[in-house]
């Protein structure tokens, strides 16, 4: 069964966007929407305020945060540590991934589809 479900993991939710005008909660909520898992943006070591924009961010962070940056291509395929690589490289944000409760941090190790079928 995990040969059979990697692959439809490669075809599955082929495709999140991230804009730059979105909340981070709206952001979180789509990814939880694609990939049954919670998204969690950061402030330095602190969760940033969900009702701030990726572009106010960028206000409040020493961090520089690329809010003109072209959108992501996420597939379930890709591994947890990848995807939150992405998110650094290409908007220079902090973000975790965590399971669907947003209790547990998921292992970076294991792609989007086996975290969110628990298989870690």
């Amino acid at each position: 069964m995990g040969l059979i479900n990697n692959i439809k993991d490669a075809f599955n939710k082929a495709e999140f966007t991230v804009a730059p005008n979105k909340k981070l909660k709206t952001l979180s909520a789509d990814f939880k929407k694609n990939f049954d898992l919670t998204l969690c943006f950061y402030k330095g070591a602190t969760l940033a305020d969900p009702e701030l924009t990726l572009a106010a961010l960028n206000k409040k962070t020493t961090k520089e945060v690329k809010a003109a940056a072209d959108g992501l291509k996420i597939k379930g395929s890709m591994k947890v540590g990848d995807v939150e690589k992405l998110f650094d490289q290409q908007f220079g944000v902090t973000v975790q991934v965590k399971d669907k409760a947003a209790k547990t941090l998921v292992p970076n190790g294991i792609t989007l589809g086996q975290a969110a079928r628990g298989e870690y």
